[in-house]
Order: structure tokens, then C-alpha cells, then sequence
């Protein structure tokens, strides 16, 4: 767009809307938006990352071709980062939330130095290789979170926004800086499609998070064609509705445009979205713009093609120009200089602030202030209560003992007991606040929490209903794969929810969570063992947890305690080999305590093993499991209040189980629990049924 005066203009709204929203103006001499150098460099980027596909043959061409100018714009204009320092906690994120895109981000790894070499840019999506399909965090050096799903990416970044700002408010003094970065996203159409994008900006918007800034690749097309066919909304507008800043670019080649934009974006007091329209496929002149250049290489023939249409002239696969290297080492010695000065000015604040420095540098290591295993008051009997108000008594314990904790609830924490009552409320007017109204976004609030725990320097917990981790999966099945030890307190955990129906009452979730590899569930029987869940959950530096929590008060049981860490162990035993061996979880654990004394009187010889988590007993060596459950005794009973799968492990095939095998019904939990069999009676039938069995 031109103005009178024949200079490009830009705003920062819609072009609809333009009222009371200023143009700003960028010299004539500039309408090109990019240099000569910059210019080879983005030429770069693009055919590193088609090569590597086209060796690779699969990956997805189109957005690297496309978005190279965005990336190289944010990459060598915006980040603060230092490759040869590539976890320093000061530095900027960058989030490339459309993960699929992977091969622009290598390629960008490679150029700046993080340790991407030429040979795995040609080892691209193969075994082993640093260059996986999409971006795993914790795999390759200069991946800030691992992506592909679509919509997580923009979702995470709101909680690396959150982190920020509330270590900043926590370690920052007048003069010392000491927490003060972006966060940087770089998606497309896709994720904006994703509900759980749509509930994170809403957040983000609501909680003016101004250090978050998205770039918007919209090239409008997806896998099956035009974004026309089912995405005609005005992302600005909706944008503006969520209360960010906006701008929107029609050059998505304009690097000096959106450096502008990016510049802009920065003093407005808001998380800010930059649109630039963008030709998938960018220089292929037959993919540019069309579906085919989404996700297959171009071919060795049109490659060659692009080439001579983008006026590359190197015949070498996978060059980088010495041009570039010198222009890529200018900047990443800029960027290093600024860690240098970082440095600098946080050994004045240490010497200064000793205090604060000591606790920054404890929050960073993750570092408990106690221990909490050789603490009574942690292992307290509260008598009987629901695992849920046990897990709000712990909940104070930890928050004393963890002071990076921060967490809440999706709208629920009344119910879930899920907040630290010492602590106040993150909002605008107070980041110091580490408890958070995350507001009924279950999917964003989990990938918010995964953000945050990414970013560093913070031990993230959530809650909400246990039913309602089928909203969660998807960002729990992402925290398992990253290994991110997130607490999540899943309560109403059963048909003990009663009234509220089938609709409430946890079913298959337990088997859903326990499918998933590197995650810990835990669903404790009392208030002690619920003390060993978050001891657990704790503990483990790479595994996520949840807990699994009750609404109905249990009783406490006589044994039980640490030797929960375990998995499962012996709560009631007999004298000699038992004859049948009674495991149970949660509230059920009640059922077969009691069912022992009835099987005592009957001459039945019972082992009670409560087993609140099947992960940790699993982990327990070998001679450990077979002293708990030997595996001589046949007869085996597993109850449980949730469907049976996977208690086949533990059982056998000469074992029973009692478990639901529907869904539940509306009505008050003790009925239920009679109508579904769940009573000490049943227990002794089924027992005495397995004992004859044997």
C-alpha cells in the first residue's frame, strides 16, 4: 500500500478498520524490503531445506520455500541468542508451532552455528538422525519445544510468555534486567484452525502478554487445497477481538516490513499477531501456490527449475555461501556480545542482590528447599478425607518446600482444591502471582503448562477433572514424549462423582493414561499415600505425573505411607504363602482392607496390596515384585472402580477382576457403588470363587 507521498505504508490493524490506527512509513529506498545479502541468505535457507527433502524423499517443501524470509527476518533482526551458549535462560524462544516445517528449522540450526552439520541435513527424517520429521525438544540442540501437532506450538509459547513474565517480576530490580526476552512464534494457517490455539490466545490477550509475538504464515492453503474450502474467517478481527495487537504484511518476502511490524508489535502493551501472506512453495514455478507443494519433495527436475528462477547459481548440494557464513558470523557475534553483557550485569546483581541471585540460580536447577521425604508433618495422617482435600493439605506442604511452583486449575480449582492458599493470583497487574485462572481451556491449559516447563526456571502444575483428561491427551501425550515432569491433579476420579452422571464419571481414562509410555499415574487410597503421588511426581526430573483423585472421603488406612513410592505393596498380610492375592487402587483399596477380615473368618488366607501406580511398581526390580506378588499364587483379584484393561498383567489368566464394564448412571456415589458390585460382599465372592478355582 502507498501513500500520497509515494512511500510503502504499514499499520498495525486490519485494512477495514483503520480508524484512529496511525500509518507508518519506511523510506522509499527500502520498498524492497531486503538487501543483496540477505536476500542470498534466504535463498539459502530455502534450498538447504529442499535438498534435505529431496534426499530425505518426504518432508513438506512448501512452507520452508515460503516462510524463509519470516524466519530469516526473526532469526537474524530479532533473536537474542547465543549458539555456542544455547540454553542461556535469558535468551529469546522460538517456537515454529507449524512443526512440519522442520527442514527450515534445521536449516537455521545449521546456519547459525547450533551444531547442525551438513550431514545431518542430509540425513533428514532417517534413524537416528539429529534431523527428525518434526522438531523434538531435547533431541536437537536449538529445539525449544517439540512440535507438529498443530495449534500446541502458539499454545506453548503462551506459557513461555507466562514464565517469563513471572520471573521477571520475581528476580527483576530497577537496574538489573535479569529475566527480560520474546517469545517468538512463526505459524500458519493450520494452527490457527486448532481449537487449542484459538483457547491460548484468548489467555494470552486477557492476560496482555506483550513480550509474545506470532508470525502468521498465511499462504491459504492446506493439504486438501484452498483454506477457502473451510477457513474464510478474518484472523485479524479475531485477533483484535482477543485483544492483541495486530498487523498484517502483503509481502511475505518484505523482510524490512515485518522487521517493522516485529518493532512495532513491541511497544503496544499486548501479545501481538503479524499476518503476512506468504505463496507456498515460494520460486517453483510450477508448486508455487498450490496444494502439491505441501507435503512432497518438488522433484529433482523442478528443483532445478527453482533454482534458475531464483537465480541461484551454485551446483554444489547443500552450499552455503561464504557470503552468508560471514554475514550469519556478524550476527551471532552481536548475539554473543549480548550474553557477554548479560554476564556482566548479572554479576553486579549478585553482588548486589545475593539473596535473589542464590534463589535464581535454585529456581533454574529445580532445587527443593527441604527434604520433604524425612519430613513427618509431609507424611501427616489427616484423617478420613477425600484424596482430593489430602492432595489440597500436601498442595500447602509442597508450595513451602517448592518455590518455583506455579500452577491452577481450568476453571475447577474449588473443586479440585488446587490452590495455594499462601500464594496470590498471576493476572496483568500482578506476575508475581503464581497461582492461574487458566479459565475452561483444558487442551491450552495443558500445553500452556508445557510451555512454562520448557522455558525453564518453573515447576508447573495443573488440574481439572479426571473425565476431562480426554480433553488434556493431546498436550499430556506431548509432555510424556518431552519428558516434562508437569503435575497434573485429575480429580472426581470415578462413579464416585455420582449425581452428576456418566457424562462426569471416569470410565477408560485410567487405561488411557497408563497406555501412554513415560507418564505416571497415581490414584492414592489416603491422605499418606497421596503425600507419596506428589513425592513421586516430584521426584522424577523426566516423567510427567497425575494424580488421581477422589471426590468422596475415604478412610485411613493402618500401613500405609511411603512405601507407596513403590508402586504397590503389602498393606495386610498373613502368615505363610496367601491364598489369594486382593490389589486395588484409590477408593477400592477400602473394600479389599475390609474383604480380608471376612476371608480371614471363612480360613481364606489373603494378601491386601494396595497398588496406587502400576508405573513405579514396574520399575521396581525383580526380586522386589515377586515378594509382593509371588508368582506362585494363582488366585488374584483386581478391583477397581474404572474399565479392567491392563489389570490382565497382573492378574493372569487364572485371575478376576472387579471393574466397570460400562459407563456409569446418575445417582448418589454409595448407590452406585452397590449397583455396580463394588462392595466388600462381592470382593469375598469373587475371592472365594478364585480360591476354589485353584
Amino acid at each position: 500500500m502507498k501513500g500520497t507521498n509515494g512511500k510503502k505504508l504499514m499499520m498495525n490493524q486490519n485494512p477495514h478498520s483503520m480508524a484512529s490506527v496511525p500509518f507508518m512509513e519506511v523510506p522509499e529506498e527500502d520498498e524492497s524490503g531486503v538487501t543483496e545479502i540477505e536476500q542470498l541468505t534466504i535463498n539459502t535457507l530455502r534450498f538447504l531445506a529442499v535438498e534435505a527433502i529431496q534426499k530425505a524423499k518426504s518432508g513438506h517443501p512448501g512452507l520452508p520455500m515460503g516462510a524463509a524470509s519470516i524466519a530469516y527476518t526473526i532469526w537474524a533482526k530479532q533473536l537474542k541468542a547465543n549458539p555456542a551458549n544455547p540454553k542461556w535462560e535469558n535468551r529469546d524462544r522460538f517456537v515454529l508451532s507449524a512443526g512440519h516445517g522442520s527442514a527450515l528449522l534445521y536449516s537455521l540450526l545449521h546456519l547459525f552455528g547450533y551444531g547442525v552439520t551438513k550431514e545431518d541435513l542430509q540425513n533428514f527424517r532417517q534413524l537416528n538422525s539429529l534431523t527428525p520429521g518434526h522438531p523434538e525438544y531435547g533431541h536437537t540442540v536449538g529445539v525449544e519445544v517439540t512440535t507438529g501437532p498443530l495449534g500446541q506450538g502458539i499454545a506453548n509459547a503462551v506459557g513461555m510468555a507466562i514464565a517469563e513474565s513471572h520471573l521477571a517480576a520475581k528476580f527483576n530490580t530497577p537496574e538489573h534486567k535479569v529475566v527480560d526476552h520474546y517469545t517468538y512464534v512463526l505459524c500458519g494457517d493450520g494452527c490457527l484452525q486448532e481449537g487449542v490455539a484459538s483457547e491460548a490466545a484468548s489467555l494470552a490477550g486477557t492476560l496482555g502478554l506483550e513480550k509474545l509475538i506470532v508470525l502468521y504464515d498465511r499462504n491459504k492453503i492446506t493439504i486438501e487445497g484452498s483454506t477457502d474450502l473451510a477457513f474464510q474467517e478474518d484472523v485479524v478481527k479475531r485477533f483484535e477481538a482477543y485483544g492483541w495487537n495486530v498487523s498484517e504484511v502483503i509481502d511475505g518476502n518484505d523482510v524490512r516490513t515485518i522487521d517493522y511490524c516485529i518493532n512495532y508489535g513491541k511497544k503496544s502493551h499486548k501479545p501481538t499477531l503479524i499476518q503476512i501472506d506468504t505463496q507456498i512453495g515460494f520460486g517453483s514455478p510450477n508448486k508455487q501456490g498450490k496444494a502439491s507443494a505441501h507435503g512432497e519433495p518438488l522433484g529433482e527436475d523442478e528443483i532445478k527449475l527453482t533454482k534458475e528462477n531464483l537465480g541461484w547459481a551454485y551446483e554444489e548440494s547443500f552450499y552455503v555461501p561464504e557470503e552468508v557464513k560471514a554475514h550469519i558470523a556478524k550476527i551471532t557475534a552481536a548475539n554473543a556480545a549480548k550474553e557477554e553483557e548479560w554476564k556482566a550485569m548479572f554479576a553486579d546483581y549478585e553482588k548486589k542482590y545475593p539473596e535473589l541471585a542464590k534463589e535464581y540460580k535454585a529456581w533454574f536447577a529445580n532445587e527443593m528447599t527441604e527434604d520433604l521425604y524425612e519430613n513427618e508433618e509431609f507424611w501427616k495422617d489427616e484423617g478420613n478425607i477425600a484424596t482430593r482435600a489430602a492432595s489440597e493439605k500436601v498442595l500447602q506442604k509442597v508450595a513451602k518446600a517448592v518455590p518455583n511452583l506455579i500452577g491452577g486449575s481450568a476453571d475447577l480449582a474449588p473443586s479440585n482444591k488446587s490452590v495455594m492458599k499462601d500464594r496470590e493470583y498471576y493476572s496483568p497487574e500482578n506476575r508475581a502471582g503464581s497461582n492461574i485462572h487458566f479459565g475452561i481451556r483444558e487442551f491450552a491449559m495443558t500445553a500452556m503448562a508445557n510451555g512454562m516447563a520448557v522455558h525453564g526456571g518453573l515447576r508447573p502444575y495443573i488440574a481439572g477433572f479426571f473425565v476431562f483428561s480426554d480433553y488434556m491427551k493431546a498436550g499430556l501425550r506431548m509432555e510424556s514424549l518431552m519428558g516434562l515432569p508437569v503435575i497434573s491433579i485429575l480429580t472426581h476420579d470415578s462413579i464416585g462423582v455420582g449425581e452428576d452422571g456418566p457424562t462426569h464419571q471416569p470410565i477408560e481414562q485410567l487405561a488411557m493414561l497408563r497406555s501412554m509410555p513415560n507418564y505416571t499415574v497415581f490414584r492414592p487410597c489416603d491422605t499418606r499415600e497421596t503425600a507419596a503421588g506428589w513425592y513421586a511426581a516430584l521426584t522424577q526430573p523426566h516423567t510427567p505425573t497425575a494424580l488421581i483423585l477422589s471426590r468422596q472421603n475415604l478412610p485411613a488406612l493402618d500401613g500405609t505411607g511411603k512405601d507407596a513410592l513403590k508402586g504397590a505393596y503389602i498393606l495386610r498380610d498373613c502368615a505363610g504363602t496367601p491364598d489369594v492375592l486382593l490389589m486395588a487402587s484409590g477408593s477400592e483399596v477400602e473394600l479389599i482392607y475390609k474383604a480380608y477380615d471376612e476371608l480371614e473368618q471363612k480360613g481364606v488366607k489373603a494378601r491386601v496390596i494396595s497398588m496406587p501406580s502400576w508405573e513405579l511398581f514396574d520399575a521396581q526390580d525383580a526380586s522386589y515384585r515377586e515378594s509382593v506378588m509371588p508368582n506362585a499364587v494363582r488366585a488374584r483379584l483386581a478391583v477397581e472402580a474404572a474399565a479392567d484393561f491392563g489389570w490382565q498383567k497382573y492378574v493372569g489368566l487364572d485371575g478376576d477382576v472387579l471393574c466397570m464394564n460400562g459407563f456409569g448412571a446418575s445417582a448418589p456415589a454409595g448407590q452406585l457403588f452397590e449397583k455396580y458390585g463394588f462392595t466388600v460382599a462381592n470382593v469375598v465372592e469373587k475371592a472365594l470363587a478364585l480360591v476354589k478355582k485353584d
